[in-house]
Parts: structure tokens; sequence; C-alpha cells
């Protein structure tokens, strides 16, 4: 969506949450379906710029787009893992036209550390 005013024309905030070489990485739903924490990482971090909404993402189904990960939604002790919609989360609008960002130095990482340290309150 352009956006025009008489100083300047600018494009919409378009940061894709999951790139295509972001999805050829992550394993499929299915490929982590029977895999225990300690064999997934988190390949993606989601967040939310004006708060303390995080979702890390351990595997995706584009076919459906919805993706599997670890969610901490402010309280780390209350943070679980869960399915997320990709929709839902490419929809959220933010004051002063924020959206959710996808954290572009964020590394692969091993699930189990990823929620340790997320209960331990370490930042991420």
């Amino acid at each position: 969506m352009m956006v025009v005013n008489k100083y300047k024309t600018t494009m919409e905030n378009t940061m894709k949450l999951l790139t295509k070489a972001l999805i050829k990485q992550m394993p499929t739903l299915d490929e982590t379906a029977s895999l225990r924490i300690e064999e997934q990482f988190a390949y993606a971090k989601i967040f939310n710029p004006m708060g303390g909404h995080t979702w890390y993402l351990t595997s995706y189904s584009e076919e459906e787009n919805l993706a599997f990960g670890f969610v901490n939604l402010g309280d780390p002790q209350m943070a679980e893992l869960g399915y997320i919609s990709m929709h839902e989360l490419e929809s959220i609008r933010l004051p002063f036209g924020l959206k959710l960002e996808r954290d572009r130095g964020f590394d692969k990482m091993p699930l189990q550390e990823l929620i340790t340290k997320v209960k331990q309150g370490e930042h991420i």
C-alpha cells in the first residue's frame, strides 16, 4: 500500500515475517512432531516492537500457514509451546502503523536452551 502526502511517498512497512530462505531452512510440522524438545531448534524470532510479546518458531507448514514454537506473551514463567497462525501474526496492527517484526539478527538456537533462558528472564 502506498502512503502519499505532500512531502514524500513511502511504502507501508512490508517486512516478511518468514522469508523463502527461512522457510527452506525450517523443518515441517510433520518432521518435528515426534522429536523431543532437546532435538529441536528455534529458527526465527518474531517480536512486538512495542512490548514483550515474542514468538520463537521451530517448524512451519506452508500449506496451512501454521507454525509451531515457543511463545512468551510477557510473563516468562507462563511462556509455552504451541501452534501459531502466521496469518494472525501478519494481520496484527500496532499503534503508529507498526507491525510485528522478525529479528534479523536471531541465529538458530537449540529449543531447550532457549526455553531455559526465557524462563530465567534472560533477553534473547
